[in-house]
């Protein structure tokens, strides 16, 4: 085993707390390097393919998604990530597109939602993980449409969600106005604006 390819996955992993066996064999690196990492205690296997650093607490939100990456943080959790939200989520809550099966997700703290491909793809951000990786989820403008479209939408959270984007500086009306056309929420949305505003 050649020390030049450890150093090179260490070097990796002083960018990221976590590396994959895809990001090694991309960067013409044999597998087997990880588990020598982790037989010297430098690594530990978090999930199949997965891997992180032996000083590193685990972030489930990022670890989630890598594994479920057609997942989507949406509706509270999105709302909460963006810190529209200080209801901590007892279930993280991902959108996926319609059709996209992986039995595996009813093992796992999460709500699932469906979406067509057609409104599946807009309004996705980066952002940070409380632990400093990067994540997707839906915008603000879009989280809130998505609120507003269910049933039964919790009033205490939307309320102060959608109070608090009034007041924003980085509010964009027209944006939210496109997107509750999209997705076919405009009555909603309006209603609480004229209420607000």
């Amino acid at each position: 085993m050649s020390n030049r390819k450890i150093i090179r996955v260490i070097n990796i992993l002083k960018k990221s707390e976590y590396i994959t066996s895809k990001q090694v064999t991309a960067k013409g690196i044999e597998r087997n390097v990880l588990k020598t990492l982790v037989d010297m205690g430098e690594l530990y296997r978090v999930s199949r393919g997965v891997y992180a650093r032996s000083d590193t607490w685990e972030d489930e939100l990022y670890l989630l998604q890598n594994k479920y990456k057609k997942g989507i943080y949406s509706h509270d959790t999105a709302l909460y990530l963006l810190g529209y939200s200080d209801r901590t989520p007892a279930k993280y809550i991902m959108t996926f597109p319609q059709g996209y099966n992986a039995p595996s997700l009813k093992q796992e703290c999460v709500v699932v939602k469906r979406a067509l491909m057609d409104y599946y793809s807009f309004g996705i951000i980066e952002l940070s993980s409380p632990c400093g990786n990067t994540i997707h989820l839906y915008n603000l403008e879009r989280t809130l449409c998505d609120i507003l479209r269910g049933r039964g939408s919790d009033i205490q959270i939307i309320i102060p969600a959608m109070r608090r984007y009034i007041s924003s500086q980085a509010k964009d009306i027209n944006k939210l106005m496109q997107y509750a056309e999209q997705l076919h929420v405009r009555s909603k949305v309006l209603r609480y604006l004229e209420v607000l505003l």
